[in-house]
């Protein structure tokens, strides 16, 4: 049975699934959520990061270079979407060309030759490591 507490507040509060900010200047989203004052969970920060992956991932699949990769390769380069966009990554034409053919080193090293490389320091070390190396890092 529906809760009629939370029905009477969704119906008062209205939904909004972007941020927004309230009349009173807080940042706000769902259903009057208090950004500003409360943040969220971390079971609300490990549903979203979740649904984020999900995203990348789906977005991923359709490219034949992307299903060729095992599973902690797959998960680099899930890692590097996720951080700089689909749209992003389809800039690195010589790391997906590499990719392609299983060249590990060299992805890595086109993937490390590029200012996103620079920005993220250690994300772009590991990630290029568990490129070459094939394991977790």
């Amino acid at each position: 049975m529906l809760d009629p507490c939370a029905e009477s507040i969704k119906r008062d509060e209205g939904l909004s699934l972007k941020l927004y900010v309230d009349s009173v200047g807080k940042s706000t989203i769902g259903w009057g959520h208090n950004l500003s004052d409360r943040g969220i969970s971390m079971a609300v920060a490990e549903q979203i990061l979740a649904e984020d992956i999900a995203e990348v991932r789906a977005q991923l699949a359709p490219f034949p270079w992307y299903q060729g990769l095992d599973e902690i390769r797959q998960g680099a380069v899930t890692n590097i979407a996720f951080n700089i966009g689909i749209g992003d990554l389809l800039h690195f034409p010589s790391a997906l060309h590499y990719l392609s053919i299983k060249d590990y080193p060299n992805a890595a090293a086109a993937f490390l030759d590029s200012v996103w490389a620079k920005q993220v320091g250690e994300r772009a070390q590991r990630l290029a490591r568990q490129l070459t190396e094939g394991t977790w890092q």
